[in-house]
C-alpha cells in the first residue's frame, strides 16, 4: 500500500512539470499523464507488478466520473431529441466498421474466426476520454461535429454492454448455456434500471435536497460521491461494466434541478481521476515489445486510422454535408480505452493469445497517443478536401462572457436594434439560425454567431445563464415560444424581451416568466401619438 501511495505522489508531481511544460507548447495534457505512466513504469521496473492491478482500478474510475458527466449532459429528453444521432449514426459506425475489420482480419490476415471478432469489436470503438475531454474544453462540443461526434460516442459506450456480454457467452464461463446468460442479463438490466430510474430518481433527489439544505459544501459533495459509486457498484454486482452505472446515474440527475451544482462539483474528482486513467495507459507501454514489431504496429494503425475514418464518414454523409461528416469521422478514428478491457476479458478467457493482445494494446494506446495532436487540427484538416459553405463562425467559438446582451436574430428589427445598441456602446452578440442573415452581422462589423437558440447546447455556449438581457427579434411565434421556454429552463432569473405582433401571440407568452413583451402594434400607435404631442399643431 506504501508503494502505490509513492507511485501516485510522484506520478502526481512528475505530471504536474511535465503538463505545465507541455501547455507551454499547446500539447495536451492527456500525453503528459501518458509519459508520465510510462517512465514510472520502467523507473520503477513496475511491468507485471501486483500493484498494477490496483492501479487499473482506480484508473478504471476515471472513466466512471466521465461517464457520469456525460449522463449528466444526456438526460432522457435530451437521448430523445438525439435519437438519430446516438442510434441512427451510432449504429452504423459501430455496426459497418466491425464488419469490415472483421472481414479484413478473417480473409487477409487469416486468423482465426474469434481472435477477428474480437479485434472487430474492439477496433470499432474511439476513446470517449480523448474525445470528449476535448471537445468540452475546447467548446467543440457545440458545433455540429461535436453533437454528432458526442452521440456516436454514445452508442459505443451503449454498445459495450452486449459486446462484454458476448465476450462471455465465447468463453462459456461456468458451463451455462447462451439462453440462461441472456435471460439473467436481461433480468439485471432491468432491475439495475428499475432501481435507478424508478427508485433511484426519488431516494436521489431526497438526498441531494438534504445535503443542500445543510448549506455544508462537503456533505452535498459527499452525497454526489455517494450516488456516484453506489450506481458504480450496483451495475457491477449485476454483471454489467461501473461506468453504466455512473452514466445511469448521471442520467437520473440530470432530470432533477441540482444538475449544473452536481456538474461543477464533480468536475475536479472527474479530472484527476481521468488523468490517473491515462497514468495507468502509459504504464501499460512495453517499449521492447514495441521496438520489435514497430512496422507492424505502425501498419495496423495506418490501416485502422483510415479505414475507421472512411467508413464513419460514409455513415455520417447520409444525413450531413462533406465538411461536417468528415470532421466527425477524423475526430472518432482513434481507437479506444475500451479496447483495453475487452482485450483483456478476451485474453483471460483464452479467445486471443496474451502475446496478440499486448501487441494489439499497443495499437490502441498509439492511437490515444497521436489522437490530441489529429483532434486539435481537425478543421485544418477538414478545408484541404472540403470547402466550407459559408464562412460563419459556430457558437463554439464564443469566449467566455458576462454581463452582456444577446440579440436573437438579425432580421429587419435586429439591426434596428444592434444599432441603438451601438450608439450606447453596450456589450452585445447576435445569435441567428440563418446562416445568411449572419453572414450580414459579420458584414456590418458585428459580432454574430450561427445557432439555435431553441437549443440547450447553444444556451451553454454563449452563457446565457451569465448574460444580462436576451433580446428576442424573430417573426416566427412559434420559434420565439420554444426560444424562451429553453431560457427559462437554464435560468429562470433571465430577463427577457421578446417582440410580438398579434394579441394571441401575448397571450401566449404572458403565460411564461417573460421580463417584458413589446407589442410592435402598441408600441407603434405610442410612438404616432407621442410625436403628434410634441409638435406644434396648425391652427387655421
Amino acid at each position: 500500500m506504501q508503494d502505490v501511495i509513492l507511485y501516485i505522489s510522484i506520478a502526481l508531481g512528475l505530471s504536474t512539470i511535465l503538463n505545465i511544460v507541455l501547455k507551454h507548447y499547446g500539447i495536451s495534457q492527456i500525453i503528459g499523464y501518458i509519459l508520465t505512466g510510462t517512465l514510472i513504469s520502467y523507473a520503477f521496473e513496475l511491468h507485471g507488478n501486483d500493484h498494477n492491478s490496483l492501479l487499473d482500478q482506480i484508473g478504471e474510475f476515471g472513466i466512471v466520473f466521465l461517464m457520469f458527466t456525460i449522463g449528466l449532459e444526456i438526460s432522457l429528453g435530451k437521448m430523445n431529441s438525439m435519437k438519430q444521432l446516438i442510434f441512427g449514426n451510432g449504429f452504423l459506425q459501430v455496426g459497418l466498421t466491425s464488419l469490415v475489420i472483421f472481414l479484413i482480419s478473417y480473409y487477409l490476415f487469416h486468423l482465426d474466426y474469434m481472435t477477428s471478432l474480437i479485434i472487430a469489436f474492439a477496433f470499432s470503438m474511439s476513446s470517449t476520454a480523448v474525445v470528449l475531454t476535448y471537445l468540452k474544453s475546447s467548446k467543440n462540443i457545440y458545433t455540429s461535429y461535436g453533437q454528432r461526434a458526442t452521440g456516436i460516442l454514445i452508442f459505443q459506450d451503449i454498445a459495450v454492454i452486449p459486446i462484454l456480454i458476448l465476450i462471455g457467452i465465447l468463453t462459456n464461463e461456468a458451463g451455462k448455456d447462451i439462453y440462461t446468460i441472456l435471460f439473467h442479463t436481461f433480468i439485471s438490466a432491468a432491475i439495475v434500471l428499475f432501481l435507478l430510474f424508478v427508485v433511484g430518481k426519488r431516494v436521489i433527489t431526497w438526498l441531494l435536497q438534504f445535503s443542500a439544505t445543510s448549506e455544508l459544501d462537503e456533505l452535498f459533495m459527499g452525497s454526489v460521491l455517494f450516488v456516484v459509486t453506489g450506481a458504480s457498484v450496483l451495475a457491477h454486482f449485476l454483471g454489467f461494466t461501473y461506468s453504466l452505472g455512473a452514466f445511469v446515474a448521471g442520467m437520473v440527475i440530470a432530470e432533477t434541478r441540482f444538475h449544473y451544482k452536481v456538474e461543477s462539483d464533480i468536475a475536479p474528482f472527474k479530472d484527476m481521476l481521468l488523468g490517473t486513467f491515462f497514468v495507468v495507459v502509459g504504464m501499460k507501454i512495453n517499449i521492447m515489445l514495441f521496438m520489435d514489431n514497430t512496422l507492424l504496429v505502425l501498419g495496423i494503425f495506418a490501416i485502422v486510422l483510415l479505414l475507421k475514418t472512411f467508413i464513419t464518414f460514409i455513415a455520417i454523409r447520409l444525413t450531413s454535408t462533406s465538411s461536417i461528416s468528415f470532421k466527425t469521422a477524423l475526430s472518432l478514428s482513434q481507437v479506444g480505452e475500451f479496447s483495453f478491457v475487452i482485450f483483456a476479458i478476451a485474453s483471460m478467457g483464452g479467445i486471443i493469445k496474451d502475446e496478440m493482445a499486448q501487441l494489439l494494446v499497443l495499437v490502441v494506446i498509439l492511437s490515444m497517443l497521436l489522437a490530441p495532436f489529429l483532434i486539435s487540427q481537425v478543421r485544418s484538416i477538414s478545408k484541404i478536401f472540403f470547402k466550407e459553405n459559408m464562412s460563419v463562425p459556430e457558437v463554439s467559438n464564443l469566449p467566455n462572457r458576462a454581463d452582456h446582451i444577446v440579440v436573437c436574430g438579425y432580421g429587419s428589427v435586429g439591426k434596428y436594434v444592434a444599432q441603438q445598441l451601438d450608439q450606447y456602446g453596450t456589450d452585445y452578440i447576435i445569435v441567428d439560425n440563418n446562416p445568411q442573415h449572419v453572414k450580414s452581422a459579420i458584414n456590418d462589423n458585428l459580432e454574430a454567431y450561427l445557432g439555435d437558440m431553441s437549443k440547450r447546447s447553444i444556451l451553454e455556449a454563449i452563457h446565457v445563464k451569465d448574460c444580462a438581457i436576451v433580446i428576442i427579434t424573430l417573426d416566427n411565434a412559434e420559434k420565439k415560444r420554444l426560444i424562451c421556454e429553453a431560457i427559462l429552463k437554464q435560468t429562470l432569473d433571465a430577463n427577457i424581451i421578446v417582440k410580438v405582433a398579434t394579441l394571441e401571440e401575448r397571450y401566449n407568452l404572458e403565460k411564461l416568466n417573460i421580463s417584458m413583451i413589446v407589442d410592435s402594434k402598441m408600441e407603434a400607435a405610442r410612438v404616432l401619438v407621442e410625436r403628434v404631442m410634441s409638435c406644434q399643431l396648425k391652427y387655421k
